[in-house]
């Protein structure tokens, strides 16, 4: 069961675009992109907060919500001409209830998958993307690699004697094979979690890890190089994962585990956008936003632009002629896409 809107709060869409129901597939047939809220956050291990992530990254912008955004410097507007996207509401999930939870997110981004949109997954916690990635990879052929921004690791194995939650889901995904190790790569790590055992597993999947202390040496824009030549070897996607905390807290103070030392939201737009316009992104999810941790809209605002720059470089991905309707008529195109069109 789906309502066309936040589950907790008023009733309205990703910044006006239509209405579907993720259980009709008729209704988002047209559709290259179908938005889908996981309002859940029974995972966190520090602060609540995130099953009121969907709301606010939906509907936190100072302009009108007439689903038209023009990018400026991409020259595409990924709400009105160049992309369909469609907003399916958000998941009736319980934080209370992990596996169940779980399993309906992954029940819907497998049906979307399936009928041939982009699902883009609006967190919750991080625990949402064990099923988010999972969902996509048991409908998409081929193997998918992840790209994955955090200032955590996020694989944990028990952690406060559960298997689930926000700081084991990379672990539950590589463990039951819905992914590859070698391809999953993370960016932005920092700080004291987690420990050498876990550490040593992750180097034993052959996982790839870039610290922020990499980032500051040799630049995000190789670090990007680098990640994008691993993802694309063997893969015929890429899933995006973007946890709010990547950021440093001065740009992202309203998240669950905020770590000093991340990247700017600068950063973090630059990078969404070049991923989503130079690779052949299949699924994506944005989470742990927590409102009631955030100052002046700050953090909302930010994971509001992290949907609209992902949406935008997929509009000019396709209309670069290297981004069809993947999982449609034609399969995906490996390799990067042009440049954009220069601001006059």
């Amino acid at each position: 069961m789906t309502r066309y809107g936040p589950m907790f709060g008023p009733d309205y869409t990703f910044l006006g675009v239509p209405a579907c129901d993720w259980q009709e597939p008729a209704s988002y047939a047209d559709a290259d992109v179908v938005i889908v809220g996981a309002p859940f956050d029974g995972g966190t291990s520090h602060r609540p907060g995130a099953r009121f992530g969907p709301q606010v990254i939906r509907g936190t912008d100072y302009l009108p919500h007439d689903g038209s955004r023009p990018h400026m410097a991409m020259r595409v507007d990924a709400l009105k001409d160049d992309l369909v996207v469609k907003d399916a509401g958000d998941l009736e999930v319980y934080s209370g209830e992990v596996r169940r939870s779980c399993a309906t997110i992954e029940e819907a981004v497998a049906v979307i998958t399936k009928n041939g949109a982009i699902p883009v997954i609006l967190g919750g916690d991080h625990t949402v993307t064990w099923p988010d990635v999972a969902g996509v990879a048991k409908e998409t052929p081929g193997n998918i690699s992840v790209i994955h921004f955090d200032a955590h690791a996020d694989t944990g194995d028990i952690e406060f004697g559960s298997l689930y939650g926000h700081g084991q889901p990379m672990r539950r995904l590589i463990e039951s094979g819905a992914v590859r190790g070698d391809r999953f790569l993370q960016v932005g790590l920092r700080g004291y979690w987690p420990g050498p055992e876990t550490l040593d597993w992750m180097a034993d999947q052959g996982m790839n890890s870039f610290h922020m202390s990499e980032i500051v040496e040799k630049g995000l824009n190789t670090v990007l190089d680098q990640a994008f030549e691993i993802a694309l070897d063997g893969c015929e996607g890429v899933f995006l994962s973007v946890d709010i905390d990547v950021c440093d807290p001065g740009h992202a103070p309203g998240t669950g585990t905020p770590e000093p030392g991340g990247l700017t939201a600068r950063q973090l737009l630059d990078a969404v956008s070049r991923i989503c316009h130079e690779l052949p992104v299949v699924g994506m999810d944005i989470v742990e936003v927590s409102p009631p941790f955030d100052h002046a809209e700050i953090t909302a605002m930010l994971g509001n632009r992290v949907v609209l720059e992902a949406l935008s470089g997929m509009a000019r991905r396709r209309k670069d002629g290297t981004g069809p309707r993947w999982n449609r008529a034609t399969p995906l195109l490996e390799g990067r896409g042009t440049k954009p069109d220069q601001p006059a």
